[in-house]
């Protein structure tokens, strides 16, 4: 079992930044992938990022590479998403979610967080 809260959401303008932060509680946390998602209203639920095991791979949506990093601390049970010249897209609740396998697909993870909400003004 694997608890997850993100953190760091907010308001920020065009062209800011913004740090997401996803704590773990849990055995094994380096056991697991851990992947963000996002969903805006009236949208589905659409993949940002995700790291590995080790954090050694990470893989990002097209929307937000070269924008956005990933960065994970095992002795620390924590994720980092760090979003760089945010767009008013970006607007949506961001979920952390830990899973067994490095893949996009929101349906192979096994344990998600409640969101953090980040909101872009243009």
């Amino acid at each position: 079992q694997v608890h997850l809260v993100e953190s760091g959401g907010g308001l920020v303008q065009a062209g800011g930044s913004l740090r997401l932060s996803c704590a773990a509680s849990g055995r094994a946390f380096s056991d697991y992938v851990i992947g963000w998602f996002r969903q805006a209203p009236g949208m589905e639920r659409e993949f940002v990022a995700c790291i590995s095991w080790a954090g050694s791979g990470t893989n990002f949506a097209d929307s937000v590479k070269d924008r956005f990093t990933l960065s994970r601390d095992n002795d620390k049970n924590m994720v980092f998403l760090q979003m760089n010249s945010l767009k008013p897209e970006d607007t949506a609740l961001y979920y952390c979610a830990a899973g067994r396998r490095f893949v996009r697909s929101a349906g192979e993870y096994d344990y998600w967080g409640q969101g953090t909400q980040v909101t872009v003004s243009s």
